[in-house]
């Protein structure tokens, strides 16, 4: 049921009065919080796991249980983020008489957390982009208060674990309102416009993320909103990736676009392959060996069977494999019809669907490239030896994606000091930031200088004695 008025209230005022506390908590204590919350849930897999699955029709092994370790992991990994301390960006520039520009004050900077915090939980992962997903853990670890939005797609699923993290905060000290979950549409747009909502985040699709953007950019006080909207993901094969290992390109490419159903937002949807590949057979038999899989929920089915329909009505597609309503879908085109078709061909299909399309040369591939909307990645099968014929595509493939992979698939996507997981819109509403991996905290802070304080007013971080041994940036120097 939807959150009552009164509810979620008093759930904002709770997160408003929370902020300020998270705010002078310390980085180890928050540490200590996220760690517990990890433990809370690995305890809790037993019972959570069974629930998703029937929520989402999603397996429980190895994809749900792979998914709730994943969740407890990235938890533990902002733990290690917060005890290096390197996100707080600490910088000291003692006051200079003799500086270039004229004398120089004393100014140090640091971050604060931005406030309370809406996060939007995804349908896709029930887990790890849900209630105590990459999103929570991030704004936690940031000292943020947060309020979760649930998906509509596992509501049972969410209270539980809402609940769990909620009491796990609890427990390990943290103040009341530093966690809480609210249901619905109209409360969670409701949430967005409340001027106690400092920031908002959301993973979801292009229609209902922009919807969202557009309010939190229209309110009397427009707020961050990080929205992870659609991606197309395009991966490109070389002829010389095509005589060497077509058939292994072939089949890995298959095995991406269906996994989990093709409820990837990494999925990749478009196969450039060379004119004369050879590789249709392949290509068919891998496809008509994926078994149908149910989807997440009845609007997904229907949406993913419509978008479906519409592709097989473009001129110049033919289909390579169709069967079950939820069987996998792979279709073929010309690039030159391709450029020619409807922008359907273009957009994102969520669900077990891709399309090949055969290039003439390099040159026709690049004028495809220029017309795709940028996504979250882009993938290059190509030689080693291909270098040189390579490097012409790496500047249309860098303006497509925040992740560019050699050799690989885009649907691992592993949590890490390096990841990015972000793009340019559509992919994304703030290209400059990440949803996954540790860069994902810096979404949740905002920079601050003081200039000439004395020492007993300073923030820790910026103390002359650096009382938390903190790696700094001092005069210019690491």
């Amino acid at each position: 049921m939807d959150t009552e008025k009164t509810e979620l209230d008093r759930i904002l005022a709770a997160a408003a009065q929370a902020a300020p506390q998270l705010a002078e908590t310390t980085p180890a204590q928050r540490a200590q919080w996220l760690a517990a919350v990890a433990d809370a849930l690995d305890a809790a897999g037993p019972e959570l796991v069974p629930l998703a699955a029937r929520e989402t029709h999603l397996p429980e092994v190895p994809r749900l249980k792979g998914e709730l370790a994943r969740t407890t992991f990235q938890l533990r990994l902002f733990g290690e983020v917060l005890r290096d301390g390197a996100f707080l960006g600490a910088t000291v520039d003692h006051a200079d008489p003799d500086w270039p520009m004229g004398p120089r004050p004393d100014i140090r900077r640091t971050v604060v957390p931005i406030g309370p915090t809406l996060v939007f939980a995804a349908s896709n992962f029930p887990f790890a982009f849900s209630v105590a997903g990459g999103d929570t853990a991030s704004a936690l670890a940031a000292g943020c208060p947060v309020v979760l939005k649930a998906h509509p797609g596992h509501p049972e699923l969410s209270e539980k674990t809402g609940r769990i993290v909620r009491d796990a905060l609890l427990a390990a000290g943290a103040p009341e309102g530093t966690f809480d979950v609210i249901f619905g549409v109209e409360p969670g747009v409701t949430a967005l416009k409340d001027p106690r909502i400092a920031a908002a985040s959301f993973t979801g699709s292009v229609p209902g993320g922009r919807a969202l953007f557009d309010i939190a950019v229209s309110r009397p006080t427009p707020i961050p909103f990080y929205g992870e909207l659609g991606s197309v993901n395009p991966v490109v094969v070389t002829p010389g990736a095509v005589r060497e290992r077509g058939e292994q390109v072939a089949k890995g490419y298959v095995g991406s676009f269906t996994l989990g159903g093709g409820q990837f937002c990494t999925k990749p949807g478009l196969l450039f392959l060379p004119e004369g590949h050879g590789l249709e057979g392949t290509l068919t038999e891998a496809a008509q060996a994926v078994a149908a899989q149910t989807l997440l929920n009845e609007r997904i089915g229907e949406s993913y069977q419509s978008g479906v329909a519409r592709l097989k009505e473009q001129a110049g597609v033919t289909v390579l494999a169709a069967g079950d309503p939820f069987a996998p879908t792979l279709l073929s085109v010309k690039a030159g019809d391709f450029l020619k078709a409807d922008e359907v061909l273009r957009n994102e299909c969520f669900g077990p669907s891709s399309i090949v399309v055969t290039y003439s040369d390099q040159a026709e591939l690049l004028r495809v490239l220029g017309e795709l909307e940028p996504g979250l990645t882009a993938t290059l099968q190509a030689e080693e030896s291909e270098v040189e014929d390579v490097r012409p595509l790496l500047p249309a493939l860098t303006r497509l994606a925040g992740r560019l992979l050699w050799n690989d698939w885009p649907t691992g996507v592993t949590v890490s000091w390096a990841q990015q997981h972000g793009g340019p819109y559509p992919a994304t509403t703030a290209p400059t930031t990440t949803s996954v991996g540790t860069a994902a905290i810096e979404r949740f802070l905002r920079p601050v200088a003081w200039q000439g304080f004395p020492d007993a007013l300073l923030p820790p971080p910026l103390q002359e004695a650096n009382p938390w041994q903190l790696p700094r940036r001092v005069d210019g120097k690491r």
